[in-house]
């Protein structure tokens, strides 16, 4: 943690900098950044878990306490109102004692209502930042969610401070602990639930802790990309397995992928070519490049790998044009990542809100933008056999370029995917995945 408190003045300071540059751009005084409430369950006295409204935990490591809120002008010491109702049903947050605490005047809240006395009464001249727009309209909030702030805030999280990229290295430290024993649990032959389970014991997170639900495959499972079911059964022939499960720490996250066979066979010959690719492609990434065109590059080494295993009976550059290729590689390359997993700012060309779509030929790209220095991405090339894009294929003008015996040998396995997380910097990148021994 000192590491971490270091670390955290400078990013105070860069989010009090950016916020100068959106009010200044957008006419308001101050930004009032709600950190979000409890959904209720329609017919229900419970409620959803909590997710906190990124824009708020952005500025400090409280992502399980509702009610809160800071109130920030880039120029004065921000403020923060903290939620301790009187309460004898659930636990109640703690004073704020940690690091961070230093850098916020802190207000207790017992109440909704004592927020709503709490917060500035000029609130025509205050941008509210949250989801509970009927709630901020109650309050007397006019402009909640307002365009030029938004866009400038979004742009510029694309540059992830010293403090961020300290927390998701050790977002990662903790997934790759998951990683590890998910492997070992397949190895045993266990079952797609026990493998979930294994991997939460192993991180010391529950299902709500984690930054998005966790994707365990066996066999012609993972060849589902957002594969939710957990088969209780083991299964006597569990010849593969992907696993997509990340972590999550002080709200940044970790999101990694990995794909194994359980024999040295014609299978785990692709995971490797896969694999191979995939870390040319982290080496590929660097400053001024657009990741769209990596993608692209990804796409003719897919297509390569298809052809090298006599998948498919043309050239790489046949492959992307007759558009075979993206019935075994359908997704995009990555994202940026960070305090969501998917973050935004994908296809902003500039902090004014322009933006930049994904190719025609690749709708499900989620970035556009150039890779800078600071940047925190996702790499993760697949190949999957998914019998309804190949279906379309072997229907199609282009089936007598696909070796479609060599295809069904295959299909018992599902598919690979190889995902890690990378640090750009200015001098070279930093692959904090397999920098914590995670092959």
């Amino acid at each position: 943690m000192e590491h971490l408190a270091r670390l955290y003045p400078d990013h105070i300071n860069e989010l009090q900098k950016r916020t100068r540059a959106a009010l200044e751009r957008s006419g308001f005084e101050a930004l009032a950044i709600h950190g979000g409430q409890q959904l209720g369950i329609f017919l229900d006295d419970n409620q959803y878990p909590f997710k906190v409204n990124p824009h708020f935990k952005q500025w400090l490591p409280v992502i399980d306490n509702p009610h809160c809120w800071v109130i920030v002008n880039g120029v004065d010491k921000p403020k923060l109102l903290f939620f301790r109702p009187v309460d004898f049903w659930h636990k109640v947050a703690d004073v704020p004692s940690a690091y961070w605490a230093e850098a916020f005047e802190i207000v207790l809240i017992d109440s909704p209502e004592a927020a709503a006395k709490a917060l500035p009464q000029n609130k025509g001249r205050v941008a509210y930042l949250g989801e509970h727009l009927d709630y901020a309209k109650s309050l007397g909030f006019s402009d909640c969610n307002p365009g030029p702030v938004l866009n400038y805030l979004h742009y510029h999280r694309a540059y992830k401070t010293e403090w961020e990229q300290a927390c998701m290295r050790k977002a990662n430290a903790i997934a790759v602990k998951g990683h590890l024993a998910a492997k070992a649990a397949f190895l045993a032959g266990a079952s797609e639930f026990a493998i979930n389970q294994a991997y939460l014991s192993a991180t010391e997170q529950g299902e709500n802790d984690l930054p998005y639900g966790n994707i365990v495959a066996l066999n012609r499972n993972g060849a589902i990309l957002h594969y939710m079911h957990f088969d209780r059964q083991a299964k006597g022939d569990s010849r593969s397995f992907l696993i997509d499960a990340g972590a999550s720490f002080n709200g940044f996250a970790a999101d990694i992928t990995r794909t194994y066979a359980r024999e040295d066979n014609a299978f785990a010959e692709l995971i490797a070519a896969v694999t191979e690719l995939e870390k040319s492609l982290v080496a590929g990434l660097k400053p001024g490049l657009k990741y769209a065109e990596l993608h692209h590059q990804c796409h003719l080494g897919i297509a390569g790998i298809l052809k090298d295993f006599g998948l498919i009976r043309c050239d790489a550059e046949t492959s992307l044009a007759t558009g075979i290729n993206r019935a075994f590689f359908p997704h995009g390359l990555g994202h940026h990542l960070g305090l969501q997993v998917h973050d935004v700012g994908g296809f902003m060309a500039n902090d004014y809100g322009d933006r930049e779509p994904a190719p025609a030929k690749h709708p499900f790209l989620r970035t556009t933008r150039t890779v800078e220095a600071g940047n925190v991405l996702t790499i993760e090339p697949g190949l999957y056999f998914i019998d309804s894009l190949l279906e379309e294929v072997q229907a199609g003008a282009h089936s007598e370029l696909v070796n479609w015996e060599k295809v069904e040998s295959f299909k018992p396995f599902g598919g690979i995917r190889i995902e890690d997380d990378v640090i750009v910097h200015s001098d070279g990148v930093e692959n904090m995945t397999r920098k914590l021994g995670l092959a």
